[in-house]
């Protein structure tokens, strides 16, 4: 079983995150956050990955610190349930339409964290959710995992509809990019490791 749970606790934070990469998308979430929880949603249902995340923080400041520890906790969840990484596709990819706006995620399980994303959403938000916040998650996924990740999202005229378009391409690409490929003997690097 290709599973992990992570937890931390700071001044600011309490994170729960318990990962089954193999799973059927089965979820149990819960940040305080609605819209949050609504996005992380998307990435369990279409990456079809058992998750659970329980988290408290201190939101009467702000929502930063709540999804930035989320995005370290579900990064740090994601590598150890990878383990040695051994038979994975490695690369995955996403373009996902949400009526008019178009999310995509292209990623790779390389061991060097690197995030470009193409943000049009900027101060905007969806409900009391700032939209500036998706890339400070996606960053702390990407630096405890060890993903490189390409993501955008055109035509955010609905800052609803975009966000969601890139969580679930998020989700979708995590999926290619974590399954097992029979075809694959040891680690998919003409290195001999992916770290």
């Amino acid at each position: 079983m290709r599973t992990a749970q992570v937890s931390r606790t700071t001044s600011e934070t309490d994170i729960h995150v318990k990962l089954n990469l193999d799973g059927s998308g089965e979820r149990e979430i819960s940040t305080g956050i609605g819209f949050f929880d609504h996005m992380l949603d998307h990435v369990a249902r279409h990456g079809l990955l058992d998750l659970t995340v329980r988290a408290s923080g201190d939101l009467h400041v702000d929502h930063h610190h709540t999804v930035e520890d989320v995005g370290i906790c579900f990064g740090e969840a994601l590598k150890k349930a990878l383990g040695d990484k051994k038979g994975i596709r490695r690369y995955g990819f996403a373009a996902v339409p949400m009526d008019e706006a178009l999310g995509s995620v292209a990623l790779d399980i390389s061991g060097r964290p690197m995030l470009v994303f193409t943000n049009p959403l900027g101060d905007r938000s969806a409900g009391e959710f700032l939209l500036d916040l998706v890339p400070v998650f996606l960053q702390a996924l990407v630096d405890r995992a060890g993903l490189t990740l390409h993501g955008s999202v055109g035509n955010a005229a609905n800052p609803h509809h975009a966000a969601e378009a890139v969580f679930k391409a998020l989700g979708r690409a995590l999926r290619e990019a974590v399954e097992l490929d029979p075809r694959v003997k040891g680690v998919p690097s003409t290195k001999g490791v992916l770290e």
